[in-house]
């Protein structure tokens, strides 16, 4: 099963996967989302990989690390989440709401689309 944590949820599961190294946020969308809209990155490495690509990059991602999967509303993000997951990565979180989410709870300066 995979871990679901909102926006404002975030620090608190940072928190606790800190002992695996460097957390990263996956940013599954697509170039002209990121372009609308995007997310700074605070205690965490941000790393942008398009859905359609994560396969053929995968091993761009540490599985040792704790990676939280982020998207527009949370359905991508959690497809990826998955495939981490199956593929033995021991530490994934989905972002649930995604990036929508991260706005109205986190900073509401980030574009809603």
């Amino acid at each position: 099963m995979i871990t679901q944590i909102r926006p404002s949820e975030l620090s608190s599961w940072l928190a606790t996967v800190r002992p695996h190294g460097e957390p990263v946020v996956l940013d599954v969308r697509e170039p002209s989302e990121l372009r609308t809209a995007s997310v700074n990155a605070k205690d965490f490495t941000l790393l942008t990989i398009p859905m359609g690509t994560v396969p053929a990059r995968l091993s761009e991602l540490d599985p040792n690390r704790a990676i939280a999967c982020l998207c527009h509303h949370g359905g991508r993000s959690m497809q990826v989440a998955s495939f981490l997951q199956a593929r033995g990565f021991a530490h994934v979180a989905n972002i649930a709401g995604g990036i929508d989410a991260w706005s109205v709870e986190l900073d509401t300066s980030v574009p809603r689309y």
